[in-house]
């Protein structure tokens, strides 16, 4: 199949919230506010696993990733990060070393490794792997946990390290990380009981405020804390002539009526790799290792030295937000549809970002902050023009459709402030 912009923009046959559970448990607004005031717990159980073991196992992911292995201990997780030869970001996820030649990837990369090991002569092995992921994250997430275990280690946990702890009878582990800005963790084991242990955080959390976390808001945390998520703020990087045999065989992984991405918004990209972004771009530079040999390693040590775009918040004017809406009211014809809090169909929602008519940047991820009351989106927007405080206007409505000049403010990112690092003794 040949993949153009033009067929990313047909809609996909069904709804990202899916991916998560129910769309709203109580309602989108008062569970966006669980990560700020109590807790939540939400599924990210569909995320990909797969479990590769052997003496060439981490060489396989040295040659394959961005990230430096020089310091990987047994329980540490790594954000892993594979680039096209133009320094682009094919997939990413969550690395974790289980064992001295034992490790286990979350996500779309595990793919990239599976594909790369079965081509590249490693003594190693990959095995798919069916995980439940369940993330507890929020102020009160701690002491939710701290009652379903007395694991001293939960408390000592260091930041993107798992620990093993017990549940409902169970061992499993739990990963800390801080995907909602928070204090969080992600409780994974295998899928056979994960109803067991959602249910025992469930009534452990009744009385902290513990809500259940609904498909409209997930992604939202990941705005505010400026999380650049695959498919939403980039298309992957496998669309090339170079990357055709791979793009084959991702795509034998995939439901059968689904796309590997899907385009949308007021940018008018002329080729699928306009979607395409960096990890310089997309805030991850500190995590590019340069001093050893990987796909896009050129093309990347340029780029850190001299960055053309860099991630910022932008912070959408609420009066110019509400004439789109309003327009839906009016006689004639109005303005595409702004969904809430955000998009609900999975696309890479890309619209231009300009100051006196230039294309200054793209904004992605837009989504309303109950919590913020405004209307913000991620963006990659050139480094002369990334300064706090810089206004811009994004444009609102496809190409071809009527239009909206929406004004914008650049904001730091992440918008909301990361207190996933804090003391977790001082949270209990």
């Amino acid at each position: 199949m040949k993949y153009t912009v033009d067929s990313m923009r047909t809609a996909p046959e069904t709804y990202a919230w899916s991916r998560f559970g129910q769309p709203e448990y109580t309602n989108w607004l008062d569970e966006s506010m669980s990560w700020k005031e109590t807790c939540y717990i939400g599924d990210w159980s569909f995320l990909w696993q797969h479990r590769f073991t052997g003496p060439d196992a981490l060489r396989l992911f040295s040659d394959i990733t961005v990230n430096s292995y020089k310091k990987f201990d047994i329980g540490q997780s790594k954000h892993a990060i594979h680039t096209n030869k133009d320094g682009k970001v094919i997939h990413e996820g969550v690395l974790t070393r289980f064992g001295e030649e034992e490790f286990v990837v979350h996500g779309r990369g595990g793919f990239w490794a599976a594909f790369n090991l079965e081509r590249g002569g490693y003594d190693a092995r990959g095995t798919k792997e069916d995980w439940f992921i369940f993330q507890v994250s929020g102020p009160n997430a701690v002491k939710v946990l701290h009652e379903l275990t007395d694991s001293r280690d939960l408390l000592e946990a260091k930041y993107m390290h798992v620990v093993p702890i017990t549940v409902a009878g169970h061992s499993i582990y739990a990963l800390r990380q801080g995907m909602a800005g928070e204090v969080g963790f992600e409780l994974q084991g295998p899928k056979e009981i994960a109803q067991e242990i959602y249910n025992a955080v469930l009534e452990a959390g009744k009385v902290h405020g513990i809500r259940k976390l609904g498909g409209r808001v997930a992604l939202i945390n990941h705005l505010e804390a400026c999380f650049p998520t695959i498919a939403t703020d980039y298309i992957p990087a496998i669309f090339d002539e170079d990357m055709a045999e791979y793009l084959e065989y991702f795509r034998a992984a995939m439901p059968a009526f689904a796309q590997p991405a899907y385009i949308a918004g007021s940018y008018d990209g002329q080729d699928i790799s306009e979607y395409y972004r960096s990890p310089v771009e997309l805030g991850w530079g500190k995590v590019v290792n340069t001093e050893h040999e990987f796909l896009g390693r050129v093309a990347l040590t340029a780029e850190k030295a001299f960055p053309n775009r860099v991630i910022r918040t932008l912070e959408w004017n609420g009066e110019d937000v509400a004439d789109v809406q309003a327009s839906l009211f009016q006689e004639g014809d109005h303005y595409d549809f702004m969904e809430m809090p955000r998009d609900q169909r999975g696309f890479m929602w890309a619209d231009r970002v300009e100051i006196d008519g230039q294309l200054v940047g793209v904004a992605t991820s837009r989504g309303y902050s109950y919590y913020f009351r405004k209307m913000l989106s991620l963006a990659t927007v050139d480094v002369e023009h990334s300064e706090p405080g810089t206004e811009v206007t994004v444009i609102w409505g496809a190409p071809g459709h009527p239009q909206k000049a929406i004004r914008a403010i650049v904001r730091p990112a992440p918008y909301k402030t990361d207190k996933s690092r804090g003391d977790l003794l001082a949270t209990v």
